[in-house]
C-alpha cells in the first residue's frame, strides 16, 4: 500500500504517523522526553535524541504496516531552535529550544541597540524576542567559546532529520524567518550583513520551502530507519506550521490554535503585518506571510496541576465544569514559564489571585483553563489592532481531546472554533507535505478531504460576558503586578546560579 511516513519532535515527546494515500492513519507511534532545564531561563535539549527518536519510530511504523510501500518522508520539529553542529555533523552542545529559553536577554538588547530596533523590523518584520534565533546563536558565540569555535553548520529539528536522512544542508524559509535578526523577510534570503555580524563562522544553509524535497534517504539512514534508500524526503518546518497545513489553516481569516504543551497561535494573510508584541513569518508556502503568536505554558500549566494534586485528567475536568465560569471568583495569569506574546516578558511569572479557604483544585484546575483562553484573547486582541482579519479558529493538538478547553477559547474569544476529524497535529501535517511533495499534478492530496471538520464549538453569548469582565481584570492583574514578580524573578535567577 503506497504511503507517506511522518515525524515530527515536539518538546515533550516525538510523534510519527504511516499515511495512506486517501489520508487514513495506518500506524502511529510516540516517544516520550524531557527538556533540560540545567538554569533558571534555559530549556535544552539533546539534539541526538532527535534522530535516535526518529529511527525507533520509523522502526516501530514500518513493523506495524508490513505492506506500507513509504513513497516520501514528512519531518517537522519544535522552533526556533538552534543546534549547532561541528563539520562532521556532531552537535557543539544541546539545542538551545524556542522562546520559552530566555537565556539571551542581553544579547537581544546589544543587537536591539547596534542594529536598531525600526531597521530589525523592517528587514526581518519581527523585534528581536527570547523566539529569536538569532540572539541564541550571538549568546552561544559570546559565552561558551569552545562550542563556537567548533561551530560551522545550523540546524533545527527537521533540518537536522533532514540531514541525517539524505545528508543535505538545507533550513525551510518559515524557520529562517524566525532566526531574526538573520532573515530578510521581503526578498525571502539570508541578510548577509547580518549574518556575517552575528553568525558569520556558521555555513548559510540553503532555503527553499516546507514541502519542496530535500534529498533521498541515504543507504546509511535506510540501514538505520528501515525506509527504503532513494525514498524523497521534504525540507519540513517548525511544528506550529505543519500543524496549520494538517488542519487546512493556511487561508486568509484563519487562526491555527495549536493546543500543546505551550500554546501556538498562526494568523494567515495577504499583507506583512509587523507589531512588536508579535512575531512576522514567513509562512509554510512560497509567497504566504504570518503573523503569529506563542504562549508558554498551556499543557504545561495543567500538567504542573495535575501532577501537584495527585488526580487524573477526567476528575480535573469534572471538577473544573462544576466550578464554573470564573472559577468562583478566582483568577490566574498563566506565566508560570515568562511569557512570549504579546507581552513578551521573561520575567513574567504566574500569578494566583482571589484565593480562599473555599477553594479547591477544581476551581485552580477552572482558574487555569480560563488563564490560558484569556490568554489566547489577548494575542487575538492584538493580533487584530495590528491589522490581522481573523474569522474563525481552527484547532489543533492533544488538549482537543477535552470539549471544556475548547469551549472556554470560544467562550472567552467570541469566536467559532472548528476541530478536524483528525487532530494528531504536525506529524499529519508532515506527511500530508511529503503526499503532496510526490503527487502527480492531477492526483495532488487535498487537506479538506484528508481531514474534514468533525466538530463545531460555538461560543455561548451569555457566558462571554463573564469572560468580557474577566478579561479586564485579567489585564489590569498583569499591570499590577509586574513590577513584584519581576523582583521575585530576580531572586530566582540568583538562587539557581
Amino acid at each position: 500500500m503506497r504511503c507517506t511516513l511522518g515525524v515530527d519532535i515536539g518538546t515533550s515527546s516525538s510523534k510519527g504517523v504511516l499515511v495512506a494515500e486517501d489520508g487514513s492513519i495506518l500506524a502511529s507511534a510516540t516517544r516520550t522526553h524531557e527538556v533540560d532545564r540545567p538554569r533558571s531561563g534555559w530549556v535544552e535539549m539533546d539534539g541526538g535524541i532527535w534522530w535516535d527518536e526518529f529511527i525507533q519510530i520509523a522502526r516501530d511504523l514500518l513493523a506495524a504496516s508490513s505492506d506500507a510501500e513509504v513513497v516520501a518522508v514528512g519531518v517537522s520539529g519544535m522552533g526556533p531552535c538552534v543546534l549547532l553542529a561541528d563539520e562532521n555533523d556532531e552537535p557543539v552542545r544541546p539545542a538551545i529550544l524556542y522562546g520559552v529559553d530566555t537565556r539571551s536577554t542581553a544579547q537581544i538588547a546589544r543587537l536591539t541597540d547596534e542594529l536598531g530596533e525600526e531597521e530589525i523590523t523592517r528587514v526581518g518584520g519581527s523585534t528581536l524576542t527570547s523566539q529569536a534565533a538569532g540572539a541564541k546563536i550571538a549568546w552561544v558565540a559570546e559565552n561558551e567559546p569552545d562550542a563556537w569555535a567548533r561551530a560551522t553548520r545550523l540546524f533545527m529539528p527537521a533540518s537536522w532529520l533532514a540531514r541525517k536522512l539524505t545528508g543535505a544542508y538545507v533550513l525551510d524559509h518559515q524557520s529562517a524567518s524566525q532566526t531574526s535578526p538573520l532573515y530578510d523577510i521581503e526578498n525571502e534570503r539570508w541578510y548577509a550583513p547580518w549574518w556575517q555580524q552575528v553568525a558569520g563562522r556558521i555555513e548559510q544553509p540553503p532555503l527553499t520551502w516546507a514541502g519542496d524535497i530535500a534529498g533521498t534517504v541515504t543507504s546509511a539512514a535506510s540501514d538505520l530507519t528501515g525506509i527504503p534508500a532513494g525514498t524523497p524526503v521534504i525540507t519540513g518546518t517548525i511544528d506550529a506550521w505543519s500543524e496549520a497545513v494538517s488542519v487546512g489553516a493556511h487561508g486568509v481569516g484563519d487562526l491555527m490554535l495549536m493546543y500543546g504543551t505551550t500554546m501556538f497561535l498562526i494568523a494567515t494573510g495577504a499583507d506583512t503585518l509587523r507589531t512588536p508584541s508579535m512575531w512576522t513569518t514567513a509562512g509554510a508556502f512560497a509567497g504566504t506571510r504570518n503573523l503569529a503568536g506563542g504562549m508558554s505554558t498551556s499543557g504545561a500549566l495543567t500538567g504542573w496541576l495535575k501532577d501537584l494534586t495527585d488526580a487524573d485528567y477526567p476528575q480535573l475536568l469534572a471538577e473544573a465544569a462544576e466550578s464554573g465560569p470564573g472559577a468562583r471568583g478566582l483568577l490566574m495569569l498563566p506565566y508560570f514559564a515568562g511569557e512570549r506574546t504579546p507581552v513578551q516578558d521573561p520575567d513574567a511569572r504566574g500569578v494566583i489571585a482571589g484565593l480562599t479557604l473555599r477553594h479547591g483544585r477544581g476551581d485552580l484546575y477552572r482558574g487555569a483553563l480560563e488563564a490560558t483562553a484569556l490568554g489566547v484573547r489577548h494575542n487575538v486582541e492584538t493580533m487584530r489592532a495590528a491589522g490581522a482579519d481573523i474569522r474563525r479558529i481552527v484547532a489543533v493538538g492533544g488538549g482537543t481531546q477535552g470539549r471544556l478547553w475548547l469551549q472556554i477559547v470560544s467562550d472567552a474569544t467570541g469566536l467559532v472554533q472548528e476541530v478536524p476529524a483528525t487532530t494528531i497535529g504536525a506529524s499529519y501535517g508532515a506527511a500530508f507535505l511529503a503526499a503532496s511533495a510526490v503527487a502527480d499534478d492531477d492526483a495532488t492530496p487535498q487537506i479538506d478531504t484528508w481531514n474534514p471538520a468533525s466538530d463545531t464549538i460555538t461560543p455561548d453569548p451569555a457566558v462571554k460576558k463573564v469572560y468580557d469582565e474577566l478579561f479586564d481584570r485579567y489585564l489590569q492583574l498583569y499591570a499590577g503586578t509586574r513590577d513584584v514578580v519581576h523582583g521575585l524573578a530576580e531572586v530566582q535567577r540568583a538562587g539557581a546560579s
